[in-house]
């Protein structure tokens, strides 16, 4: 799975750095568990849990869609949507004051690659499985 291969280490970056902020505010602001009544480290720790909570089931969809032969375009038209998605989300989200746009246009974009790809799965197993 070559393709889904590529979005994923396109993808790791964002999620370590994410991680990464979480981890150096604990430790500067010594909270160890939960966000300590910080705002800043609570909206940190957001941004990452939204993360982890759609970019794994997406690449799973992906990789899904890929092992039942969808083409490759839409493959990576997809896991573009989803890439750019995800760091405008993160990004219009990390600021103290959101960038609606970003913000908003990110979880479109990865809502619309979840939705693509759910259907193309959808489609093509029911090709195969059922020849249709």
């Amino acid at each position: 799975m070559p393709i889904t291969a590529l979005y994923a280490s396109l993808l790791v970056p964002l999620y370590v750095l994410l991680a990464a902020r979480i981890i150096l505010m604990r430790f500067s602001a010594r909270v160890s568990v939960g966000d300590g009544g910080d705002k800043d480290l609570l909206r940190r720790m957001r941004v990452h849990a939204n993360f982890a909570e759609y970019v794994p089931f997406a690449l799973l969809l992906m990789g899904l869609a890929e092992s039942l032969a969808l083409d490759a375009r839409l493959l990576h038209g997809v896991g573009i949507v989803l890439a750019l998605g995800r760091y405008a989300h993160a990004y219009g989200m990390s600021r103290r004051k959101d960038i609606l746009p970003l913000r908003t246009g990110g979880m479109i974009a990865t809502l619309s690659a979840l939705i693509v790809l759910a259907a193309s799965c959808f489609f093509l197993s029911m090709r195969r499985g059922f020849g249709l």
